[in-house]
This record gives structure tokens, sequence and C-alpha cells, in this order.
């Protein structure tokens, strides 16, 4: 679905303030996938995704949509964006319509379809979201915090990308509200089957939701696999001021103390299960 192959971005080229942000970076996300990227500040998770849909041009290296470069002569630009959705980081910044449902629907307008589509478009996204009809007739700023994060995403959701590409996308919400974005995330990848990509600080987020994680640090990458395989790395992941879920350090202070469990403990679920069936094993040695 959407590839990078040998991908290198610097800011601030030939200045003082020189920045590598990207160096040769190459990976694959195939239809379908949910894949978290994790990484310090300063890791270059932002700037790749702002590759992906051609916000930044890479120095080097290419970025492929269905094996087409997007840079391609010929490749429209607009047709890329509207099939690789790009959420940013509080995106309740970018609203600016009168109206929800102006707001939801700029995208789809932009890409051409009637106004019956545009309709269609945004009443479905505005239930991947849970809005009604009357949020809808509202101003974007009248709603709470949640409420404009979610009719942001509405509006890359109304465009109904093949990749949609999630920027810390539950940055500065309470619990709930987090967990309720996760959910209508994983709704739309579920019902979708859209590639997703989504860039977080939470290990709980990622543990609980992806079924691949990328790793970069220092504009690099430094895993890519399960949950399972990475957070089996846990004491790496520490190393370079990573934190793991609250579970996986639990199971890496029971190593320590000599109680042989394994540190690629990601989530309670799979803790729980873990834990039972080595109760199981105890009770039958009995």
């Amino acid at each position: 679905m959407i590839e990078v192959r040998n991908l290198s971005y610097t800011y601030s080229k030939n200045t003082p303030f020189e920045h590598k942000a990207l160096d040769n970076i190459s990976f694959k996300a195939e239809s379908g996938e949910f894949i978290g990227v994790i990484g310090h500040t300063g890791s270059g998770k932002s700037t790749l995704m702002q590759q992906l849909n051609g916000l930044l041009k890479p120095d080097a290296g290419t970025v492929l949509l269905d094996g087409q470069d997007i840079y391609a002569k010929g490749v429209s630009m607009r047709s890329v964006r509207s099939r690789v959705g790009l959420v940013f980081q509080y995106p309740e910044y970018q609203l600016f319509e009168e109206t929800v449902y102006r707001d939801i629907a700029f995208g789809p307008k932009n890409m051409g379809l009637s106004e019956e589509e545009v309709k269609d478009r945004v009443y479905e996204a505005a239930r991947f979201v849970d809005f009604d009809e009357e949020i809808l007739k509202k101003s974007p700023f009248e709603l709470s915090g949640g409420q404009k994060r979610r009719a942001a995403i509405a509006g890359v959701l109304a465009m109904q990308p093949d990749v949609l590409v999630l920027d810390e996308p539950t940055a500065g919400l309470d619990p709930y509200s987090r967990e309720r974005l996760l959910a209508q995330i994983r709704d739309y990848h579920d019902r979708k089957n859209a590639t997703i990509l989504l860039v977080t600080h939470s290990m709980e987020d990622i543990a609980a939701t992806v079924g691949r994680i990328i790793v970069m640090n220092e504009s690099r990458i430094l895993m890519d696999g399960t949950p399972e395989q990475v957070f089996a790395r846990a004491e790496e992941l520490v190393a370079i001021g990573l934190d793991v879920p609250q579970i996986t350090h639990v199971f890496m202070e029971l190593e320590r103390r000599g109680v042989s469990v394994g540190t690629s403990i990601y989530t309670v679920k799979y803790a729980a299960r873990l834990l039972t069936d080595l109760l199981k094993k105890e009770g039958g040695a009995c």
C-alpha cells in the first residue's frame, strides 16, 4: 500500500541550525495494517509522517503509494492527499468553518464530489465519531476540546483515505476522551480495512491498539516488529529514553527478582493469561 525507500530529510540545510531528521529510512505498510510509531522527541516521527502524503519532500529516497512514486511526473498531489489522510497533533487548531458540517465537508468538496456525495461522506464520518445532527449544526468553536478533536478527525475520515496517518491524536485528552477516540479509530480501521499509522507517546495506547510497532531513534528505525517482539526489548527502550507499559515494568521487576516470566508482556490481559498458565503448571507440579 505505502512504502518508503531510503528516505532522508534535513532541516535548515547549510545553516548553523542544520539538523538531520531522517537518515535512510525504509519500511513498507501493507493494506489493512495498524502500525504504531514511537520514539523520543526529535527522533523524526512527525517528519516521517509528513513525508507520507507529500507535505514535506525528501532530500533523498522515494515514497511509493501502490508502487507509484508520489512525486513522479503526472501524479496529482491532491489525489495523493485524499488517499493518504494526515491528522496533525492538536488538529482542532485547523477548524475554521462556520459549522461542524461545513468543516467536515471541506475535504470532500475539494475532491470534486457532488453535493449528495459530500453529504453522504459528512454523515458517515459524523457517525464514526458519534456526532448527531445537532452537533453538525453548531460552530466548531462551541465544542468541547474532545469534540473539537473528533470534528477535525472526521474531516479527514470524510475523504475516506486508504491510509490514515495520526500524529499524537490523543495528546492532551482526558482518559475517557482518549479511549473513546482510540475506539473510533479502531472502528474505522475495522470497517474500512484502512492502513493506519499511529504516532503516540502513550505505550498503553500502542500496546492495546496496534499489531506492529516501529521504534525510531536518532532519525533512524531502531526496531520494527510485533508488540511482543518490541516490548521483549524493554531494557533497550528504556535505555533510549522511552517508557514501556506499566505492566511491562512489573514483569521487568519480577525478572530482576529471579522470577522467570519474560519481559515481552505488554497488556494486563496478556499478563493475566500468562500468570494463569504459570499457576496451573505450578499446581500440576505439586
